[in-house]
C-alpha cells in the first residue's frame, strides 16, 4: 500500500520546485524600497482589473482586418529608411517581424526609385514580409511634378516593381520650406492627393511627417476613398526640426517655433472621433494608423483602444534601434511588445 507523504517529505518537494526561492526573497528585501512608486507617477489612463483574466497565452490578441489583409497584432512599422548603407538590413529586418508577429509596414521614401533601381534592393521586402500589408511612400511634391509631366505611370511603375499593396503620400510644407533642398509646392496638398484619386487606380494612404493634421484637414481626407490616414504626429520624429538642425543659424533663430506647431497623437484621436461623429455615412475612410510620440505598448493599446474606428498604432524610431543587426534583437524587442499589448487586453480597461 503507497504510504501518504510525510510532511518532512512534502517540504523537500516544495524546495525543489523553488529552488530560487531564497535568492528571491533576498531581492525583494533589497530592492523593496527602490520599488516604491509615489502617487503622482501612477498613470492615470487606466483601470486595473487584476481579478478578471487569467495571464494571457501566447499568440492571444485577436486578429483582425486592415487595410484589407489579416493582422495579429495592431501594430504598425512606420516608413523609415532606403538609400544608404545599412538600409537593407533594417527594412529587410523588420519586415521579416512585420511577417512574424503579424504586422504591416509603410517603406521610407521610395524617390530614389522613380527613374533608378540602383537602391531597389534596399525597399525590396516582399518576400521577406509575405502577405502582410507593404505600401511605397512618396512625397507630395514628387507626385505633384509627376501629375503635372503627365507621367502616373512612372508612379504605378513603383508599386508594381516594390510589390506593394499601394502608396503612401507623405506631406510636409514646413519640413520642404525648411529643407535647404527642399521643394516648393505650386497647389495645396488636398488637390494633389485628389488629382491622383482620379487619374490612378490605387490604394492610398496620405501621412503628415511629425506634426500631424489639424481638424479642417484631418475632416477633408476622411471625406475622401483613402485606405488609411496615418496621423504621423507631433511626438514622434519631427521633420520641421530637423530640417532646421540642418539649415543655417539664421533660419534656425527665425523658424524655431515651427517646429513647435502641430497635434499630439491624443489631440488627434479626439479630433477624428469628433469628425467621424460628425460626418456619419460620409466618411469614406475610416481606417487609421496612429503614430507620433506612441512610446510603449501602453501608449498603443490605450490610442487605439480610444479610438471610434479601425486602427492601428505605429512606431519608427523604437524599431529602428533594434533593426540595425542582427534579426535576434528585433525579434526579442517586437516580441516583448507583443506581449505587453497581451497583458493590457487581459487586465487593462480605459477610464472613461
Amino acid at each position: 500500500m503507497k504510504k501518504d507523504p510525510q510532511p518532512d517529505d512534502i517540504q523537500r518537494m516544495f524546495a525543489r520546485e523553488d529552488e530560487n526561492a531564497e535568492s528571491r526573497k533576498k531581492d525583494h528585501i533589497e530592492l523593496a524600497f527602490q520599488s516604491q512608486i509615489a502617487s503622482n507617477e501612477i498613470d492615470p489612463r487606466f483601470y486595473y482589473e487584476p481579478l478578471l483574466a487569467a495571464h494571457p497565452t501566447s499568440n492571444s490578441l485577436p486578429n483582425f482586418q486592415f487595410l484589407g489583409k489579416n493582422m495579429k497584432a495592431p501594430v504598425w512599422v512606420s516608413s523609415m529608411t532606403g538609400g544608404t548603407g545599412l538600409a537593407r538590413t533594417i527594412n529587410h529586418n523588420l519586415a521579416k517581424a512585420c511577417h512574424d508577429f503579424g504586422m504591416g509596414m509603410g517603406l521610407g521614401s521610395c524617390r530614389s526609385l522613380l527613374y533608378s533601381d540602383e537602391f531597389l534592393k534596399d525597399f525590396d521586402v516582399r518576400d521577406q514580409i509575405g502577405d502582410q500589408p507593404l505600401y511605397a511612400n512618396l512625397g507630395i511634391a514628387q507626385l505633384e511634378q509627376l501629375l503635372d509631366k503627365n507621367h502616373t505611370h512612372i508612379i504605378q511603375d513603383l508599386v508594381d516593381k516594390l510589390r506593394a499593396d499601394g502608396l503612401i503620400i507623405h506631406v510636409n510644407p514646413f519640413q520642404e520650406w525648411l529643407q535647404p533642398e527642399g521643394d516648393v509646392f505650386l497647389y495645396p496638398p488636398l488637390q494633389t492627393i485628389e488629382r491622383l484619386l482620379d487619374q490612378l487606380d490605387l490604394k492610398i494612404i496620405v501621412k503628415e511627417v511629425g506634426q500631424g493634421f489639424g481638424y479642417e484637414s484631418m475632416k477633408a481626407l476622411l471625406q475622401l476613398p483613402l485606405e488609411a490616414v496615418d496621423f504621423a504626429a507631433n511626438g514622434g520624429t519631427n521633420f520641421a526640426r530637423l530640417e532646421l538642425l540642418r539649415s543655417n543659424p539664421i533660419k534656425q533663430e527665425i523658424y524655431s517655433q515651427l517646429a513647435l506647431i502641430g497635434h499630439s497623437a491624443e489631440d488627434m484621436v479626439n479630433i477624428t472621433n469628433r469628425i467621424l461623429g460628425e460626418l456619419g455615412n460620409e466618411a469614406q475612410c475610416q481606417q487609421v494608423i496612429i503614430s507620433g510620440g506612441v512610446r510603449s505598448f501602453l501608449d498603443g493599446y490605450y490610442l487605439t483602444q480610444k479610438l471610434n474606428t479601425s486602427c492601428v498604432y505605429g512606431q519608427a524610431s523604437a524599431f529602428l534601434k533594434h533593426a540595425r543587426g542582427d534579426y535576434e534583437s528585433l525579434h526579442n524587442y517586437v516580441k516583448s511588445q507583443i506581449e505587453g499589448l497581451e497583458l493590457c487586453n487581459a487586465y487593462l480597461r480605459l477610464r472613461k
